[in-house]
């Protein structure tokens, strides 16, 4: 097929009017990218740290967007217990599916392919717990899953969408990835808006029984890793997209408004969806560029820092050495540093030496 001239890349053809303002989104977004990627001011440390706080609010936002009760308490407790293998409510294995399957694309995201097996793997390991769900996990639809309008007694009085029937579904997923791996390859758009065509044409087919919202969400962490969008492990954008969840169905429902005619538009999706990665992208620059000293320690500084904190009293070494129950290397370490990013202050000298915190 000559992919240039296929529809998925023919509504990328803009309106001229919106070229100028979807091109200075991406630019001040790739800005931050760069800025991100060059950076040395995070420890590895803080990074694991912010990670796993981001598994959690992205797990409990994702699956909040599409019914789920579950607070990021409960989520963050279920998170540090998922040795469990039964759980008690679909809210809970709905969560524990999605928690396993984030924390694989972002440890793994580099040997994850763009692929049909992939996405079917994807979608399966999601739904691993969901005991309602035995039956499709893993698999298309095999019945109609149209967006339906209900009134207050429970009947259809009307379709608000009609995706792509289970007959066709295999044929159009395999033609958005393929498009999508050509377009990836030869550079034919921004990758950015590549990234949102494709997202907007899944969620349009609509490829599963259940579970299409979630999956597109844990497919786009998956795709802007991979285009070096590493602030995505830093910041929830699913977090961003609960708090703008109107807006998220507003411009999902004008673009399905124009899905297969002759005069496809993708643009209130493309910039729904740049709008939300430049919002997580300036989050991130907040981080970088930020004072706040929990960014920049390891766990055993935060632990110090929290005590000096809490005691806000001058002391000396052999003082936290007794509080803390560190090593005294490790306790000159972690105040050498605090010194050098002046947030402690030197009194005195030699073994009469004290510090006190610098407010």
């Amino acid at each position: 097929m000559q992919w240039q001239d296929f529809r998925l890349h023919k509504r990328l053809n803009l309106n001229p009017t919106v070229i100028e303002l979807i091109y200075q989104t991406i630019s001040e977004i790739d800005g931050i990218k760069n800025s991100w990627q060059i950076t040395k001011q995070l420890l590895p440390q803080t990074i694991e740290r912010l990670t796993r706080s981001v598994i959690v609010t992205s797990t409990g936002s994702s699956n909040r967007i599409e019914g789920n009760r579950l607070s990021d308490i409960e989520v963050e407790h279920l998170y540090k217990d998922l040795r469990v293998k039964k759980f008690k409510t679909r809210d809970e294995q709905e969560i524990a599916g999605y928690l396993k399957c984030l924390e694989s694309v972002f440890n793994n995201y580099n040997n994850i392919p763009i692929s049909e097996s992939s996405i079917l793997a994807l979608h399966h390991d999601m739904l691993i717990f969901s005991e309602r769900d035995v039956r499709h996990k893993g698999h298309y639809k095999f019945a109609s899953n149209r967006v339906e309008a209900k009134d207050a007694t429970g009947n259809i009085v009307g379709v608000i969408f009609d995706p792509t029937p289970p007959y066709l579904v295999k044929k159009e997923m395999q033609e958005l990835i393929d498009w999508y791996l050509w377009a990836s390859a030869t550079k034919a758009k921004h990758s950015l808006i590549l990234i949102a065509n494709f997202i907007f044409e899944y969620l349009a087919i609509h490829p599963f029984q259940d579970g299409n919202g979630r999956t597109s969400r844990l497919l786009t962490n998956l795709m802007l890793l991979q285009q070096g969008y590493l602030f995505t492990q830093i910041v929830s954008h699913e977090r961003i997209i609960e708090a703008n969840k109107m807006d998220y169905y507003l411009a999902l429902n004008k673009t399905q408004s124009t899905w297969k005619t002759a005069s496809e538009d993708i643009t209130p999706w493309l910039q729904f969806f740049l709008n939300i990665i430049k919002s997580q992208s300036t989050q991130a620059l907040k981080i970088i560029e930020g004072d706040n000293i929990e960014y920049l320690l390891s766990e055993k500084q935060l632990l110090f820092w929290n005590w000096i904190v809490e005691q806000s009293t001058e002391f000396s070494r052999k003082d936290a050495v007794n509080a803390l129950g560190f090593p005294e290397r490790t306790i000159e370490s972690i105040i050498k540093k605090l010194v050098m990013l002046k947030r402690l202050q030197r009194l005195g000298q030699g073994k009469a030496t004290r510090y006190r915190l610098i407010h």
